[in-house]
């Protein structure tokens, strides 16, 4: 079994999985990408360089694909698997009443199921491998508090936010570690998207004409290092996700006033 450790990043081909695939490279962990963009992949690993990459092309919503997946990863990475980083993931913005069936069905398959069938699949390669291991799970300043606009997009960052604490529990025993991220708005392409089909302003427009702030990629990716290797549930990442995390716990009453009071829907 190799002694270099190996972490497995879904989304890896641009934005949050990217940075984080750099990050932990530079750091000389064996890294492996799986992401349904097989040139944005190629991309992510042509920026590490150290010799000790792989790559699989494969959609989270498939749970047999996943089994595929981490197997051959193990296999190239020496036989384990140290970090699972749970990232893929969508966003859809808009009033509910916009958002169609189809669009709210993606997000919740690709946010929420993803998730949950990452965590099932590679839980026996990091319980062979505790306790030097991790499921890093990518939440997010919505699972902190819900954000008009965004119903869906919150309730599955929400339930990532849940499922971190859950098997926060249940794998205790195993030594597993279990982590989130929760960074507020990051600069990636998702922020390029537009939030609905019904929407022709993207989300980096509305985030600028709101006033918040778009915190670098990099800051994220250094914060799944220290997720990685400290003993925090949940990291939040950027000031709007500092300042939700600290207003939703000592302040909740001023919060629900501020929040309604600025409500607009993403791409209203």
């Amino acid at each position: 079994m190799s002694t270099r450790k190996s972490i497995f990043i879904t989304g890896g081909g641009s934005g949050i999985g990217r940075a984080i695939a750099k990050y932990f490279g530079d750091r000389g962990y064996f890294v492996g990408l799986g992401d349904i963009d097989q040139k944005g992949m190629d991309e992510t690993l042509a920026l590490i360089g150290n010799g000790f990459t792989f790559s699989v092309k494969f959609d989270v919503r498939d749970r047999a694909a996943w089994d595929e997946a981490l197997d051959a990863f193990a296999t190239a990475a020496g036989g384990q698997i140290n970090v699972l980083a749970n990232n893929a993931g969508i966003p859809i913005g808009g009033s509910l009443i916009e958002n169609s069936i189809d669009e709210i069905e993606r997000c919740l398959d690709i946010n929420l199921k993803g998730v949950l069938f990452g965590a099932q699949a590679v839980y026996p390669y990091l319980k062979a491998a505790a306790p030097d291991s991790c499921l890093l799970n990518t939440a997010s300043a919505a699972g902190i508090y819900g954000t008009p606009g965004a119903s869906v997009y919150t309730a599955t960052k929400f339930g990532v936010r849940g499922i971190t604490e859950s098997l926060d529990g249940e794998w205790a025993e195993d030594n597993i570690k279990v982590r989130s991220l929760m960074p507020s708005f990051i600069d990636t392409p998702l922020l390029d998207h537009t939030p609905n089909a019904q929407s022709n302003q993207g989300i980096r427009e509305r985030v600028t004409e709101a006033g918040l702030e778009i915190t670098p990629v990099e800051e994220v990716a250094k914060a799944a290092w220290e997720a990685v290797h400290g003993d925090r549930l949940h990291t939040t990442v950027g000031k709007t996700a500092k300042q939700l995390a600290f207003a939703s716990r000592w302040m909740p009453g001023r919060l629900r006033k501020q929040t309604r009071a600025s409500a607009r829907p993403l791409g209203k």
